[in-house]
């Protein structure tokens, strides 16, 4: 079955199709520590956000968190989310915290493709931001994903950020595990078909997949948003393609200002 790669924290559901404290799964289509990855070291990727509703992100600019659709329940005044960002440690005294103030879910979201979502934060943070993809010149290739998420499908939240290579999966070979439930001129998927042991999992969600570019920066291609279970053989991971919202996103940052 198809399942977001998010988690609830406390009493709260926070996929459009609820899931279970701790990581368990619930029907639905589209959810993911990262399975099969490593330690990040701390600085590697200043802009990765946790998100306190169980997910992660990325600072699309120092007061702005880009991440998927599903890990927020509508758009307007939010107060109620936390982020956390500046260490690969959550428990570091480094971790800077700061509340949200508004959130931006996609325009026509309804679970099915595009899922990606933008948080204002109540201040802009004093750390390195990610750049998106905006033409789909860097939608192939090896992959990077990064998050705090479960390290094994079911498994718990990770305090520590952990990174992995997942290399890309055609549409037409994604489709074969997929369906029709895949929205392929919305959505890019990677992993190891054949083998998996690699993979975003439960509480990755919202969290980036990212390359580096020409000149050897980061630059994000994919939002985590939903697979079947966790690195499992013949069902790579699913994310939103963001060339495909580049404008939509950079039109949404505008309208939330900061």
């Amino acid at each position: 079955m198809a399942l977001k790669r998010t988690v609830a924290v406390g009493a709260v559901a926070l996929a459009v199709f609820s899931l279970q404290p701790g990581g368990a799964q619930a029907d639905g289509r589209p959810g993911q520590g990262v399975v099969g990855g490593v330690p990040a070291q701390q600085g590697e990727f200043p802009w990765m956000v946790r998100l306190s509703m169980g997910c992660g992100g990325a600072l699309y600019t120092r007061q702005i968190v880009l991440t998927a659709a599903h890990c927020v329940d509508g758009s307007g005044a939010n107060t109620s989310i936390t982020a956390t960002a500046g260490a690969v440690d959550l428990n570091s005294s480094q971790a800077v915290k700061v509340k949200s103030t508004r959130v931006l879910q996609a325009p026509g979201y309804d679970g099915n493709g595009k899922d990606w979502a933008l948080i204002k934060l109540a201040k802009p943070l004093d750390l390195p931001t990610l750049k998106t993809a905006g033409t789909t010149a860097y939608d192939s290739g090896t992959f990077t994903v990064a998050g705090w998420g479960a390290t094994r499908e079911g498994g718990g939240q990770q305090t520590k950020l952990r990174k992995a290579e997942v290399p890309y999966v055609d549409d037409a070979t994604c489709a074969k595990s997929y369906g029709s439930s895949l929205v392929p001129a919305e959505e890019i998927c990677a992993g190891y078909v054949e083998k998996g042991g690699v993979d975003t999992c439960q509480g990755d969600s919202g969290g980036p997949m990212f390359r580096k570019d020409e000149t050897g920066a980061w630059i994000q291609v994919g939002i985590v948003s939903w697979g079947t279970g966790c690195a499992r053989p013949r069902y790579p991971g699913v994310y939103t393609q963001v060339s495909t919202f580049a404008k939509d996103i950079a039109a949404g940052a505008a309208s939330l200002g900061g």
